[in-house]
């Protein structure tokens, strides 16, 4: 006989169909995340020129994001002028007190990645790490290509630009640029990373490695996990000598 299903468990099924639906698209995330960053209210043109894509497309996710209320619509007068002939108000996008966490419940997210862990030891691969590496830089690649580049493309915007996308994916990361790494406060994959450090690791620094490539910076990271439930991964991003 099944059991009926408990009032946790049914605001858990909401979440993650709250989450997937306004933040499932990569772009939308990063958008969420540049908006949740600024110092002010964003337009829709400032968003359209931060990643490179078409205006109504911008207004598309940001009216998404405030429809399920993770932004909210504010007003202010062009250059920075208020009042009587201060021109019209645009348009504009801030965050929300809403409560939100860009990870996937890990309870979830570690059966999944657990399951399919297993099911690649089962089949015929002979480096898995390799092959989990060679995944993430392909993954890291194609999100790079989605939120689009920084306008400069030095070293230090580079780092910030991949610790805001792979926030976007799930990972806690801040960059650290006085000591050229990334601090990882925590990642989607949850447990596993922990039971399968070879190939989780992997994938992560596989992700990092496609994100610098394709900002056209040629950075090889170095993963060091966390020891410890409490403490950071390190993943070193060394300057490049001749960006690619």
């Amino acid at each position: 006989m099944s059991q009926p299903i408990s009032a946790a468990s049914r605001e858990l099924d909401r979440t993650i169909g709250d989450l997937t639906a306004a933040l499932g698209d990569p772009t939308r995330r990063a958008i969420f995340i540049a908006v949740r960053e600024s110092g002010e209210p964003m337009t829709t043109s400032d968003i359209a020129s931060l990643f490179s894509i078409h205006a109504n497309v911008a207004r598309h996710h940001l009216d998404k994001l405030a429809g399920d209320g993770y932004l909210r619509v504010t007003h202010r007068r062009r250059n920075g002028r208020t009042g009587p002939g201060a021109g019209r108000p645009a348009k504009c996008y801030e965050a929300t007190s809403k409560p939100i966490d860009l990870h996937f419940p890990s309870r979830r997210g570690d059966v999944l990645v657990e399951l399919l862990l297993r099911i690649l030891a089962r089949t015929e691969v002979t480096d898995l790490p390799a092959v989990a590496e060679a995944v993430g830089r392909e993954y890291g690649r194609e999100i790079a290509s989605e939120i689009g580049s920084p306008d400069e493309r030095g070293y230090d915007e580079a780092v910030k630009a991949v610790a805001e996308a792979m926030t976007g994916v799930g990972f806690h990361m801040s960059p650290d640029l006085d000591g050229h790494r990334l601090l990882t406060s925590s990642c989607p994959f949850g447990d596993a990373a922990s039971g399968h450090p070879d190939v989780v690791c992997s994938i992560d620094r596989g992700l990092v490695g496609g994100l610098f490539e394709q900002l056209s910076q040629g950075c090889e990271p170095i993963l060091h996990p966390s020891t410890s439930g409490d403490a950071a991964c390190i993943t070193e991003v060394p300057v490049a000598i001749t960006p690619r």
